[in-house]
């Protein structure tokens, strides 16, 4: 199996709690709080435990909440490899309305950095990107990263003979699509993500897969793919594209649901899956993440009786399954 490293620059220790109403003005008293250890890298990481695999985790941490991210960490038997980054690790808070089974999720900004800081973490991270391995890049970057320091990371992964697999948004993701420095191997993104780059609705498979494409012949990436929601994804390559579907599941929590996807389809890979069988992996542990509260991942046991669920449909092109 190949080497899988996850990488989050921007962690969080996750509370999630549950009120009967969330409303403004009375104390509101909430339901005993789950703790999780959080950001995209380490939900990746943590999916792909969940799954039967194993990965690495390159984690920033700091102050008093990191040392509890890293115990959080530790009791789900993830192997971290920590840096020490700025100021104070930040915290999130996810509250359900049980009510009306809405979810409000407040997230707070992380810790600025310095460029002295970015230039120290990249030279360590150098030090723990493995040929052949995948190394995940998922989840926000922290305020004050200089400019270029995606080019230097997606550099220094090269450079080691390793794939870059991306999953951002906002203006990382917007400069990785656009800065002909930066280029990853697989790029996956959202449906409202992939229409605000492309400036239009994507409303059909065919034009998201087009979409998809576009930015493969611009040299973003060797394969995209675009989450559709409840409509499943989209995969491109230079010459071909697929779809896979969602299992018809109950919907409890979208917490996760990206994060999953991208851990269970990269593990898949790392084993040796066609691209076609770790697709549908892929959405069958999103599929999975949506069923469980909060910020609970997927389940081993969902994602393994769901993913003859997720049905592949080529939209041009074949796919070996």
């Amino acid at each position: 199996m190949r080497d899988i490293l996850t990488i989050t620059l921007n962690p969080a220790v996750d509370l999630s709690t549950a009120v009967d109403v969330v409303t403004a003005g009375p104390k509101l008293r909430c339901a005993r709080p789950r703790t999780d250890p959080g950001g995209g890298g380490i939900n990746v990481s943590r999916a792909i435990r969940e799954l039967g695999g194993d990965s690495r985790t390159f984690v920033a941490l700091a102050g008093h909440t990191g040392d509890k991210l890293a115990e959080l960490l530790a009791m789900e038997g993830i192997f971290c490899l920590s840096f020490k980054g700025p100021g104070e690790t930040r915290q999130s808070l996810a509250v359900t309305d049980t009510t009306t089974k809405e979810q409000f999720r407040f997230v707070m900004p992380g810790p600025e950095w310095s460029q002295p800081q970015a230039e120290s973490l990249l030279e360590t991270l150098s030090q723990h990107v493995q040929h052949g391995s995948f190394v995940i890049l998922s989840g926000s970057l922290p305020p004050g990263m200089p400019d270029g320091f995606l080019a230097k990371l997606c550099d220094t992964v090269q450079r080691h003979g390793a794939d870059l697999v991306a999953d951002l948004s906002g203006d990382p993701l917007t400069r990785l699509v656009t800065d002909k420095t930066v280029r990853a191997h697989i790029l996956r993104m959202d449906q409202h993500e992939a229409e605000t780059l492309n400036g239009a609705p994507l409303p059909s498979r065919a034009e998201t897969a087009d979409f998809a494409q576009s930015l493969i012949h611009k040299g973003a990436a060797t394969l995209v793919i675009v989450a559709r929601g409840a409509d499943g994804s989209v995969l491109a390559t230079s010459d071909t594209a697929l779809h896979v579907a969602a299992a018809d599941v109950p919907v409890k929590s979208k917490v996760g649901a990206g994060d999953s996807f991208v851990g269970a389809f990269t593990l898949a890979l790392a084993q040796g899956s066609p691209l076609a069988n770790a697709m549908q992996r892929g959405a069958a542990a999103a599929s999975a993440a949506v069923m469980t509260e909060a910020t609970e991942l997927c389940r081993r046991k969902d994602v393994d009786r769901l993913t003859s669920d997720c049905k592949i449909t080529p939209i041009y092109g074949s796919f070996d399954e």
